[in-house]
């Protein structure tokens, strides 16, 4: 499979690699960029290599895709975006996303992010796409919300990080939401 390359405004969404190895690193050590994901800050090198390797091992089983978020003028990478818990047979996928704090309140995000749901609805043919997202996370919260999704509940000790139960709020979009902004606008 030839990866897919999403060019947006900005941006140009494309494979990470080895090479995107120490600009991860910088953002992925930052507390506040990882304190909603369930990791703990990075400490090394390793730790950014190790990441781009789970990427490519859901590429390859089939299960989801992560896009390195790149900036146009310079190729570096300085977020990513994609889908995980990919579920063909459900037409379905979880998006996730991060950014580097330096590039928060630029709308880069959901620049991103809506290239991402767009990519998944065409290509993927999803039917709905979710996000999970912790209650003190409101600007992811309100990310998605702007994005058109809508919450449905709230998972209750969904997920174990970091030594501790996490409660998640759940989030879709459907492929008619999008039909029905498309249409509305």
């Amino acid at each position: 499979m030839i990866f897919p390359v999403i060019e947006t405004n900005r941006l140009i969404l494309r494979q990470p690699i080895k090479d995107d190895a120490q600009d991860m690193l910088k953002y992925l050590s930052d507390q506040d960029v990882v304190k909603h994901m369930g990791l703990l800050p990075f400490q090394s090198i390793e730790d950014a290599l190790g990441e781009i390797q789970w990427y490519d091992s859901i590429l390859k089983d089939g299960s989801g895709i992560r896009w390195g978020i790149t900036l146009k003028e310079n190729n570096k990478m300085i977020g990513s975006c994609g889908f995980l818990n990919m579920a063909a047979e459900h037409s379905r996928a979880e998006i996730g996303y991060e950014l580097s704090q330096d590039y928060w309140g630029k709308g880069i995000a959901g620049e991103a992010l809506e290239a991402v749901v767009l990519y998944g609805f065409k290509h993927f043919h999803l039917e709905r796409i979710q996000a999970l997202i912790e209650p003190g996370n409101s600007p992811s919260q309100m990310l998605v919300e702007a994005k058109g999704f809508q919450r449905e509940g709230l998972l209750r000790h969904y997920e174990y990080t970091n030594g501790n139960f996490d409660d998640l709020y759940m989030y879709s979009l459907l492929k008619s939401d999008l039909d029905d902004k498309i249409r509305g606008s």
